[in-house]
C-alpha cells in the first residue's frame, strides 16, 4: 500500500492528488493545443470544487494561477490571464509580539488592566461592585488554570497585591461571590432543562 507520506508533496493540497496528477499528465502532452484543451478541462474541474465562486472573474484568474503553480510553471500553454508568480525572495514582515510583564499569568493581561482601573477608582458602591465582578473572573481564571489551586483567600490576597492594598476583599465577600455564581449556574441549568422539556412536548 502506498501512503501519501511517501508520495511527492503537493504544491496545493486543497485540490487533492487526482487534480495534481491531471496537471502532471497535461505537461506531458506533445502539442500546445492538446495541453491547452487539457488545462481548460482541469480548470473547469477545479472550479466545480467551489461552485459558489466558479463564475466570479477574479476567481477564474486565481484558478489559472493555481494551475500554473501546480505545474511548477512548466505547463507551456496560452494562458487566458497573465499568470501571477509569487516572488521567492519576498520575505514576509515579521509581526511584533505584544510582550507584557504580567504579575500573575494565570489571570492574564485583561484582568490586570481591569485591576489597574479599579485601583484608581474612588471608594464607593461602584468600586465595590466592580471589585466583586473582577474577583469573580479571577476566581474562574484560577479554577481554569488549576482547580486544585482555587482558594477564595488567595483571590482576595491577589486582589490586594494587585491594587497595592487599596482594595481589600474579605472571605465573606468571596463566599457571597461563590454562592452567587452557584445560583447563576443553577438558574442557567433550569432554563436549559425547561427549553429541552418544551422541545420534547
Amino acid at each position: 500500500m502506498k501512503y501519501n507520506t511517501r508520495r511527492p508533496k503537493l504544491p496545493l493540497p486543497e485540490y487533492g492528488r487526482e487534480i495534481q496528477e491531471m496537471v502532471n499528465y497535461a505537461c506531458t502532452l506533445p502539442t500546445r493545443e492538446e495541453r491547452g484543451r487539457c488545462a481548460s478541462a482541469i480548470v473547469s474541474i477545479m472550479g466545480n470544487m467551489f461552485p459558489h465562486l466558479r463564475d466570479v472573474p477574479e476567481f477564474k484568474h486565481k484558478l489559472w494561477d493555481h494551475l500554473a503553480a501546480m505545474s511548477d510553471y512548466s505547463l507551456d500553454i496560452d494562458y487566458p490571464y497573465e499568470i501571477s508568480r509569487p516572488s521567492v525572495d519576498c520575505k514576509p514582515q515579521s509581526l511584533a509580539y505584544p510582550m507584557k510583564d504580567i504579575k500573575y499569568r494565570h489571570y492574564g493581561a485583561l484582568i490586570e488592566s481591569f485591576v489597574k482601573e479599579l485601583s484608581e477608582m474612588p471608594e464607593g458602591q461602584e468600586r465595590d461592585r466592580l471589585a466583586l465582578m473582577v474577583a469573580g473572573q479571577m476566581r474562574r481564571s484560577l479554577a481554569a488554570w488549576n482547580r486544585d489551586a482555587l482558594d477564595e483567600e488567595k483571590v482576595a490576597h491577589d486582589m490586594a497585591s494587585y491594587t497595592g492594598g487599596r482594595v481589600q476583599l474579605t472571605v465573606d465577600d468571596m463566599s457571597f461571590l461563590e454562592a452567587a455564581e452557584k445560583n447563576s449556574a443553577r438558574v442557567s441549568n433550569n432554563r436549559a432543562g425547561s427549553r429541552r422539556g418544551k422541545r420534547r412536548n
